[in-house]
């Protein structure tokens, strides 16, 4: 009986899927904003996980040929829906179309949604590894190439301050086999870098290369190049994506160990060297790595010999950054072993890390006074955790060099069907660091404070989800912006998410309260940050719609007070995407800043961010011209209505209005 009503639901799921292909076509960006986007993007690394699934929407995994480490790669599924899906899979063996995915009982319609978005349809894997033939005739070419063109001319390059032009412009190469092999290299020049003169006299300021292996035999993963790693929950090391708050209550404090190419355009979090992880035994993988990389550095005054902070912005563009350039170096060094069984993992971690400059931050200022110092520097952590039906914990503790410790702990239990609660606590000494630490946190970093995070995640009905959290930090030690000690913060939040074939709500609520230093530095002021946000999705034939409204309301020592209002539209008519936004905002000034998703070009992130007064639109158009070639152009203008010019020194611009062409052509074979 039950495979006869999984093949009615594959003819279903088949018909239904090709009819909202047809009139729905919506971004994977759009589908992630609806449940992870959080309004103040400053405290998750969105960037970094928009890198992530940008990748993996570009080369998909096969879901029949599926290892539990890779489905650990999508960033945004828990432990125990990873668990569901092998489960399935090792129930039917194979999937014949994306659609089972709404059969999967911990994967509501909306994550099902998601999910399809980078994952294929593939035949099961053959036994044996291919021959160069076979990877030459089905591997898959592509080739991106993006360049921005702005329509107006900074300081920065009419005084002289910037030794390059105003166009910043990109391309990358991948090959890939299945999920099994990988290669490629990226290269980049942001705007005002040098090209083809001084010390880039090759051409672009950033290359980066790759390649990496995948399933083969006992090798589960092999990276050459440049790569980033995630062990455990990241009190050791983490330099991949991380979550914010909302997203962690979706993944249920979600512990992973993974190896990952890196090939976006970020010049900092990566290693460049070799890794690896071998099965060694059943349930036992054991990996290691090394890395070797020049990095950017400003030194102190006082000792050129000597680093004040090392930086990882990438830019290039003035004498002073150039003199940074690639300045220092680092060596890393280190490895893991996880043993996972019947849904128990245990893993340890260490990392040894040597500079060729002394790290001496400037300790006098009270905020720094416990930063990392010195030249060497070395963690090491236990990782744990266990699944079993409606149960999971996870959990990690570290300690260094510092001789202090780290622990973050999560549990999660599904009340009932439909209904999951979570906690998750963190102590982070105010004497720990990890030069790769990334993990769960409120004050971004792994270090100096301890907190209690509870949240809830409802399906209150087939098409309904309500999620709300409540997370507590405590603070030992002063941080940025305070002059005393013991301080805290608190922030809430909830969120309903209704969606029904051409229709979607989504409504929003954040409080958020932290502690800054009155005008006078003689205590300690409560920070009082609200944000809502209201959105109706819905679909009028082959025309998608999205109506938003923000509203943000701020007080310190006086009140800030924000809002916008915009609206975008999708048009798709056979081979063409046409996208247009609009938007009105109107703030007090920065600190009741509004963001808003755009739909951009490949590989690109864009939520950016508005203050003052003003009128945001774009266009955005896509032309599938055939199965090969794609090509894009963007077209987004700010208005304001505040001002005359817009930003300062080498950035400020002679005019109140900022336009920006974004062309990018991609080519498959």
């Amino acid at each position: 009986m039950k495979k006869v009503l999984r093949y009615i639901f594959l003819i279903t799921s088949i018909t239904y899927s090709t009819a909202l292909d047809a009139q729905n076509e919506q971004s994977w960006e759009e589908c992630y904003d609806e449940i992870h986007s959080m309004d103040g993007q400053e405290d998750i690394n969105t960037e970094a996980d928009y890198d992530v699934l940008s990748e993996l929407t570009s080369h998909p995994i096969n879901i029949n040929a599926a290892t539990r480490e890779d489905l650990e790669r999508i960033p945004f599924l828990s432990s125990q829906q990873v668990e569901s899906i092998m489960e399935y899979m090792y129930k039917y063996h194979t999937m014949q179309s994306l659609g089972e995915l709404h059969m999967i009982t911990d994967l509501d319609d909306v994550y099902a949604r998601l999910l399809s978005y980078f994952l294929y349809i593939g035949n099961p894997p053959e036994k044996g590894l291919p021959t160069i033939g076979e990877i030459l005739k089905y591997g898959k070419n592509e080739i991106v190439a993006t360049a921005n063109i702005p329509t107006y001319k900074r300081d920065g390059y009419t005084n002289g301050d910037y030794q390059g032009n105003n166009i910043k412009h990109w391309f990358r190469y991948t090959f890939s086999f299945g999920n099994m092999l990988k290669f490629g290299f990226t290269c980049a020049q942001d705007a005002g870098e040098p090209f083809f003169k001084g010390k880039n006299k090759l051409g672009y300021d950033y290359c980066s290369y790759y390649v990496m292996l995948r399933n083969i035999g006992k090798l589960k993963s092999l990276a050459l190049g440049r790569y980033r790693l995630r062990f455990g929950m990241g009190l050791v090391i983490n330099n991949d994506y991380s979550f914010g708050k909302l997203a962690t209550l979706q993944t249920l404090g979600r512990s992973s160990n993974s190896i990952r190419e890196h090939s976006s355009r970020s010049e900092a979090n990566y290693m460049q060297g070799a890794a690896a992880t071998i099965n060694i035994a059943k349930g036992l993988d054991i990996t290691g790595f090394v890395s070797y990389r020049d990095i950017d550095a400003t030194l102190n005054k006082d000792s050129l010999n000597t680093i004040a902070t090392i930086t990882g912005n990438g830019y290039h563009r003035t004498v002073s950054e150039i003199t940074r350039k690639h300045n220092t170096s680092i060596f890393a060094g280190g490895g893991n072993m996880r043993y996972f069984s019947n849904g128990f993992h245990i893993g340890m971690s260490a990392i040894y890390s040597s500079l060729n400059r002394e790290l001496r931050p400037d300790t006098a200022r009270i905020y720094k006074r416990w930063s990392a110092t010195g030249t060497k520097f070395w963690n090491a952590g236990i990782d744990y955790g266990y699944i079993c039906g409606k149960f999971s914990f996870n959990g990690e503790t570290a300690t260094g060099d510092s001789h202090a410790i780290a622990t973050i702990n999560s549990l999660s239990y599904k009340l009932l069907s439909n209904l999951q609660i979570m906690a998750l606590q963190r102590f982070y000494s105010y004497r720990y660091y990890g030069m790769y630490a990334n993990s769960f946190c409120d004050a971004g970093s792994i270090q100096d404070e301890s907190g209690i995070y509870c949240g809830i995640s409802w399906n209150a009905s087939k098409h309904t989800t309500i999620m709300m959290y409540t997370d507590y930090a405590y603070f030992a030690w002063p941080k940025y912006m305070q002059s005393f000690p013991e301080t805290y913060s608190l922030d809430n939040m909830i969120q309903l998410l209704y969606n029904k074939k051409h229709f979607s709500l989504l409504a929003r609520y954040r409080l958020k309260i932290k502690q800054r230093d009155n005008m006078n530095k003689t205590a300690l002021d409560n920070v009082n940050e609200h944000r809502g946000r209201l959105q109706l999705g819905y679909i009028i034939k082959n025309i998608q719609c999205r109506s938003q409204a923000d509203i943000v309301y701020s007080r310190q020592r006086t009140e800030s007070m924000g809002y916008m209002i915009s609206e975008s539209v999708l048009y798709k008519y056979h081979w063409i995407n046409a996208a247009a936004n609009i938007g009105y905002f109107h703030t007090a000034d920065y600190q009741s800043r509004v963001y808003a998703y755009e739909r951009g070009v490949m590989y690109n992130f864009s939520f950016p961010a508005f203050s003052g007064e003003g009128i945001r639109y774009s266009i955005n158009l896509r032309a599938d011209i055939n199965k090969n070639i794609m090509m894009i152009t963007k077209v987004g203008c700010t208005d304001y209505l505040d001002r005359s010019t817009i930003s300062s020194g080498p950035q400020q611009i002679h005019g109140s209005s900022q336009t920006d062409i974004d062309l990018q052509l991609r080519y498959k074979f």
